[in-house]
């Protein structure tokens, strides 16, 4: 009877992270689809998203510490940059050069948190940065490459948003994109102001808001109660490879070949490194 509990938790707990996976890979295609600026869908959607989250966590615990602050600031910079990339790139570029974000943690962890930096790690970024040239290669030619830069932007302040978590003693990634949200929509007050009202776009931003960035994020933190950061890291990858299909089916947008042979690259030494962190962690718990 127990056993059959914790396989059922599981199961839930893998569901939780596929349907987040799915929502978020929504994101490209909405993006594309709406007609407002950059920066007006980004602070539109959190704010949506920061209503969704505070019914979630009622009291959000803020602590005004610079790690909590920075933090607030670098996922705002994220979703602002990701937006931005969206609309000068395509849906695959952005998703997939924002995806190098563990490898800017692993820079930054050295840096910052005076993390030692491993063999694996040295190979994964050699990776990561040989995947990125091929889609600045096809980017010059496309006309695209400085959406890639926006896009590579949004990766690194995604990994500083998770440095600044990761010195926080009690943090909480709840309370810090809860803050990182309402940053964007006060950065946003100007922009909202030029964008015209109509049902499409306004159905676009609620959907981003309520089900692309708010439901999504709380249902893939209520997962890892269930399943294994490794099972996560693996599931996650869902949301790359949907993300520029989606685009793909709805408005014939489609990479060129390099871009996709560097997202394969990307992915790849990302999802290895991950793999390895998680099985020597596991490996080094067992032999305690």
């Amino acid at each position: 009877m127990y056993r059959k509990i914790i396989e059922n938790d599981r199961y839930k707990g893998i569901a939780y992270v596929v349907i987040a996976s799915i929502l978020w890979s929504t994101g490209g295609l909405l993006i594309k689809l709406s007609d407002w600026n950059p920066i007006a869908i980004s602070g539109s959607r959190s704010l949506i998203s920061a209503l969704i989250m505070l019914a979630y966590i009622k009291k959000p615990k803020i602590t005004k510490s610079k790690p909590q602050i920075i933090g607030a600031i670098a996922y705002a910079a994220t979703v602002l940059f990701f937006v931005m990339a969206n609309k000068l790139t395509t849906a695959a570029n952005a998703i997939l050069l924002q995806y190098t974000a563990p490898i800017f943690v692993a820079i930054l962890g050295v840096w910052i948190l005076k993390e030692r930096i491993h063999w694996y790690d040295l190979a994964s970024i050699a990776a990561v940065f040989l995947g990125i040239s091929l889609f600045f290669i096809q980017g010059i030619e496309g006309g695209k490459a400085l959406g890639n830069v926006i896009a590579i932007l949004s990766g690194f302040s995604m990994a500083s948003a998770t440095v600044a978590l990761r010195l926080q003693k009690d943090g909480s990634a709840v309370e810090t994109t809860w803050l990182g949200n309402i940053l964007t929509f006060i950065i946003a007050l100007p922009f909202l102001g030029q964008v015209q009202f109509d049902f499409k776009n306004v159905m676009i931003i609620v959907f981003l808001g309520v089900f692309q960035l708010g439901i999504s994020y709380i249902l893939y933190v209520n997962s890892l109660k269930y399943i294994t950061a490794l099972e996560a890291i693996l599931l996650t990858v869902i949301e790359p490879l949907l993300n520029p299909l989606w685009v793909y089916i709805f408005t014939g947008e489609a990479p060129g070949i390099l871009a996709i042979i560097g997202g394969i690259i990307v992915i790849t030494a990302i999802i290895m490194r991950n793999v390895y962190i998680t099985r020597k962690e596991n490996t080094n718990r067992e032999t305690c």
